[in-house]
């Protein structure tokens, strides 16, 4: 429980708010919180819809304060959680690890997913909606926690405002942002290609994963590759310490991320007619 008391002490709560101020003044900050609210857009529809499932049986006067109360409690479990995804992420091989997992969770965007409206029952009064909602909505977000985190890339602010903002937004327009989803299907591709950049970046950055890198592109294929560069009137990025690694790597993981969701789209599509056929 110490680090939940950290979180509360105010001398915590205000070394936050300097923070805060100072990544505020980076135009990277406003980049990666746009990644962190398309990310949470993307991955949360099933989120939004177990709040909805939840909620359906209440009396209309409880129904809206259900589902504010549920997504305030996922919010403020979540950020918890990914919190502590995000100072995990500083030790060696576990950037890796999410790296491949976020690769796997940006595939699955890809693949349609089966409606099974069975797994969650709708609550008769308001504080038993509240807990299916705060508990459904921690089980179901792995993917998410390990997406934010990697966005995030060890920023607590930047953790804290993308998902305080992007939550309630995807509660109070679930059924607008999956109508949007469903009649522009290049903004999922899009997601997943985001999704695999980010994994391809996390990879790059773990701490047993970057000195190797470096030290590959600071021999004669980073020295080749600034050569190029600098015949397009480009600056070097990839000898002594560039992070041009890390920019191949996130190509890397796009291209792995849309061809592994075509393939496994289309195996899933094939199975489904099969099923209609039978």
């Amino acid at each position: 429980m110490n680090w939940l008391w950290q979180i509360l002490d105010p001398a915590s709560i205000s070394a936050f708010f300097i923070q805060f101020q100072a990544e505020m003044q980076q135009p990277a900050f406003w980049v990666a919180l746009g990644k962190i609210m398309w990310i949470n857009i993307l991955l949360s529809g099933d989120n939004a819809l177990v709040i909805a499932m939840a909620c359906r049986g209440l009396p209309p006067r409880q129904r809206f304060w259900g589902m504010v109360l549920g997504a305030g409690v996922a919010v403020f479990l979540r950020i918890i959680f990914t919190g502590i995804v995000v100072t995990l992420m500083n030790l060696p091989y576990l950037k890796l690890v999410g790296g491949l997992a976020l690769l796997v969770i940006a595939a699955k965007l890809l693949v349609p997913e089966d409606e099974d409206e069975g797994d969650v029952h709708a609550a008769a009064h308001l504080w038993a909606a509240v807990q299916i909602v705060a508990i459904a909505d921690i089980v179901m977000s792995l993917d998410n926690v390990i997406a934010v985190a990697a966005a995030a890339n060890g920023s607590i602010p930047l953790l804290v405002l993308g998902l305080a903002i992007s939550v309630p937004l995807i509660v109070a327009g679930a059924a607008l942002i999956m109508a949007l989803l469903t009649r522009l299907p290049a903004l999922v591709w899009a997601g997943a290609g985001l999704l695999g950049w980010i994994a391809g970046e996390v990879m790059a950055t773990d701490p047993a994963v970057q000195p190797a890198l470096h030290a590959f592109f600071n021999g004669p294929v980073g020295t080749g590759l600034d050569g190029a560069l600098k015949s397009l009137g480009m600056a070097p990025q990839f000898a002594n310490g560039g992070h041009g690694g890390e920019v191949v790597l996130g190509i890397i993981g796009i291209i792995i991320v849309l061809v592994a969701g075509s393939i496994w789209r289309r195996r899933k599509l094939q199975g489904a007619e099969r099923s209609a056929t039978a």
